[in-house]
């Protein structure tokens, strides 16, 4: 017996869908699912799924802390307070349902999210408008995509072409090859929450 749900195996039977279903499939992802492919969703929700032992849907700290020791991660108390207490974007206060379910856990989306925050933690938006503005000579906000390409596969951590096409062939380059990266910047999830918090 498989110790995964029936709609995970491989060999899974395929289901009629309806036609509304049909068309919520070809919509573009949006928010943090957007961030991954399917293949690093399907790996998060396979880890989600087999730390969560009620199969209720939330994971709480004891599940967290299997999670974390399953990756090689020894998370400290106050890791796992902040953690199970904040949300993601920063946002520390629960919902009426958290609440008032007074369970203190986390479901799927939450912990993508959480993750996506940890995985793709940046300082502040103004110090990666300061890594694009060195390359730009006319302080347009864009910088040409030639370039970017040369950059991105060459100079420090290097991206392979898929990688690089990803980041450059998506709705912040326009027809002209300039890679518009102020707006780019802008919809990142960065830690400015965190910063003014703590500046208060």
């Amino acid at each position: 017996m498989s110790r995964y749900p029936d709609y995970l195996s491989p060999n899974a039977t395929p289901t009629k869908l309806t036609k509304a279903q049909k068309s919520r499939a070809r919509r573009e992802p949006s928010g943090v699912f957007s961030l991954f492919q399917a293949p690093q969703i399907q790996q998060f929700k396979e880890a989600f799924q087999l730390i969560d032992h009620d199969k209720d849907g939330w994971v709480n700290e004891s599940d967290l802390k299997e999670i974390f020791t399953s990756l090689g991660i020894s998370p400290s108390k106050r890791m796992m307070e902040e953690l199970l207490s904040a949300r993601p974007g920063g946002h520390n206060r629960l919902s009426s349902y958290e609440e008032s379910s007074g369970d203190r856990g986390i479901n799927f989306t939450m912990f993508l999210t959480m993750m996506s925050e940890r995985l793709f933690e940046f300082d502040t938006e103004a110090e990666l408008l300061e890594a694009f503005v060195s390359f730009d000579e006319n302080d347009s906000g864009t910088v040409k995509v030639e370039e970017m390409r040369k950059w991105l596969g060459e100079v420090g951590e290097r991206m392979n072409e898929q990688e690089i096409d990803r980041l450059l062939k998506g709705p912040f380059t326009d027809r002209q090859g300039n890679f518009n990266y102020r707006e780019w910047v802008k919809v990142l999830r960065v830690n400015d929450a965190e910063e003014g918090e703590n500046s208060l």
